[in-house]
């Protein structure tokens, strides 16, 4: 009885103690989106959708080049990882689980996966703007691109890996190849999984500041030439709200309204489609 009650105690205790942390984060959570909200609902209006982000002691202005770059960068930024690192998910899942190329690309891109993303930055700026001799919205393509890999490598590997063997073995007493077996079996048995991880990626460029700051820079003006300095909304946030003018700080605030929610959709939308696959 004695060693029961023990247990019990335990028990409550570790479950306590869960809930207490539970709470500890929920509580800052909560906080962080309150004063989101009550600071960049204030902002709302179409000026911040139609309207250029204005100069310092300027009364009218909005984020609408910011916010068209910010979509340009992170689309771009997606459509040219996202490919590279399902490719390279599918060669460890299928191909490099034992072989030494397959052993060290795991590492490579678990050390991409943790890197802070301003030595991303950095890197870019070395070997890309430094060499164009000016900043461009290709090289915030680029940075935006290397953040997107490492992620969607190490989701496709696992989902893939998730799939049962039985189910290649099928395709290939069938007669299927290879080639067949990935694309049409385990590929589609993970697609939930895959894309997911590559919702998260997108999650997670959408509020990079760090990497833009040495590649695509900023951009006053209206601009979709890719080939030039481009706004973003993470790095004009960073500036206006480092400004001691009040409009500037009110429109940072919307634009952190703006992208916080933007990425919680994301994130919540990835979570409830792999779920909704995964009961399938």
């Amino acid at each position: 009885m004695q060693l029961r009650a023990k247990r019990k105690f335990v028990n409550r205790l570790a479950l306590a103690l869960a809930m207490a942390a539970m709470l500890f984060g929920l509580f800052w959570l909560v906080w962080i989106l309150f004063t989101v909200v009550k600071l960049g609902v204030a902002s709302l209006s179409l000026d911040l959708f139609l309207k250029m982000t204005p100069p310092p002691g300027s009364t009218e202005g909005g984020l609408a080049n910011a916010l068209v770059g910010s979509g340009m960068l992170v689309v771009l930024g997606t459509f040219v990882g996202a490919p590279l690192g399902i490719l390279v998910g599918v060669y460890l899942a299928e191909y490099g689980q034992h072989a030494w190329l397959g052993k060290v690309t795991r590492y490579v891109n678990d050390l991409l996966l943790s890197a802070p993303s301003i030595v991303i930055g950095l890197f870019v700026y070395a070997i890309v703007v430094a060499r164009m001799g000016h900043f461009s919205g290709w090289a915030g393509v680029v940075a935006l691109s290397l953040i997107v890999i490492p992620v969607v490598v190490r989701t496709t590997e696992n989902m893939l890996l998730l799939v049962p063997n039985t189910l290649r073995e099928a395709a290939y007493a069938l007669g299927a190849p290879k080639r067949t077996v990935i694309m049409w079996v385990t590929l589609r048995a993970a697609k939930a999984g895959v894309v997911t991880g590559l919702l998260l990626a997108v999650a997670r460029i959408a509020g990079e500041t760090a990497p833009l700051l040495f590649t695509s820079l900023s951009n006053q003006f209206w601009s979709v030439d890719m080939n030039a300095p481009m706004a973003s909304l993470p790095k004009v946030i960073f500036d206006f709200a480092m400004n001691p003018d009040p409009f500037l700080q009110k429109l940072a605030w919307g634009g952190v309204l703006l992208i916080t929610f933007g990425v919680l959709i994301l994130n919540i939308v990835a979570r409830v489609f792999f779920r909704q696959q995964h009961s399938h």
